[in-house]
């Protein structure tokens, strides 16, 4: 966390930050474009940030793509702002994104944290039902085979569909599969309108993968979820989920417990 400050507190980092907060997924050479920095400035700035876990990358054939990573704000923001005012914290931080919110085209969302667990517990706790229920109120019915179909129970609502399938199985380090179908008993669950059901049931299937890697004492799991329509909404939701799973999943393997359910 003292990392995460010390990326914080230089000017010229937080204006890469938010730059990719417009824009997520950038190369150096649109970073450098876009702000009035030195490519090698930005280059030492990004390293920094993405060391303390700010940035998150993912190469793409021969580019290096910049995403911005919420799951160390999302923790400091739990060990702080709880503590005081959350309800009226999260109501500004609601009022910022519809002020600043931006049309992405073909949004995709990098999620990296550092677990002090191993391969297999993190598997485990990325597969079973005993473990993804308590931190993400989820289970998964499945073979976990590629091409197996799988059946969810999403906050005790059953989801089933042949188009939910496992993509990638590689036990201890890469996990793939594509998202759940949204359901009229699933838009009532979470209080959603005939509107946002209808936009969100037309909208085409993403997939979210897993990527596990041993780092001495600790694990980096990297979360990458794509394959979003331009404008999707499914994708806005999903930029808000995220981070407060993974904090729960990161919370449970290294203390037994995870984060409050606030759902």
């Amino acid at each position: 966390m003292d990392e995460v400050f010390k990326a914080l507190a230089d000017p010229s980092r937080r204006a890469l930050l938010d730059a990719l907060n417009v824009r997520n997924g950038q190369t150096l050479r649109e970073l450098c474009a876009g702000l009035d920095m030195a490519r090698q400035s930005v280059s030492k700035h990004l390293a920094v940030l993405e060391e303390a876990g700010l940035v998150a990358t993912v190469r793409r054939g021969r580019e290096k793509l910049h995403y911005l990573n919420a799951a160390p704000v999302h923790e400091i923001a739990h060990r702080w702002i709880s503590r005081y005012d959350r309800a009226r914290a999260d109501a500004l931080a609601d009022l910022k994104l519809a002020l600043e919110e931006t049309t992405m085209d073909a949004p995709t969302f990098v999620y990296t944290t550092y677990i002090r667990t191993t391969p297999q517990k993190l598997w485990q706790a990325l597969t079973e039902p005993a473990f993804t229920r308590r931190y993400w109120a989820t289970e998964f019915t499945t073979d976990w085979s590629v091409g197996s179909p799988m059946a969810w129970d999403n906050h005790g609502v059953p989801i089933s569909d042949p188009e939910q399938v496992v993509l990638e199985a590689e036990p201890y380090s890469r996990l793939s599969y594509t998202w759940h179908t949204i359901t009229p008993e699933l838009a009532q669950r979470f209080g959603w309108d005939d509107e946002l059901l209808a936009r969100l049931s037309a909208e085409a299937r993403s997939k979210v993968t897993f990527t596990i890697e041993e780092t001495g004492q600790v694990v980096k799991l990297t979360v990458v979820h794509d394959g979003f329509e331009a404008g999707s909404r499914m994708a806005e939701i999903v930029a808000h989920g995220w981070p407060g799973v993974l904090a729960s999943l990161k919370t449970l393997l290294e203390t037994g417990e995870p984060l409050p359910d606030d759902s």
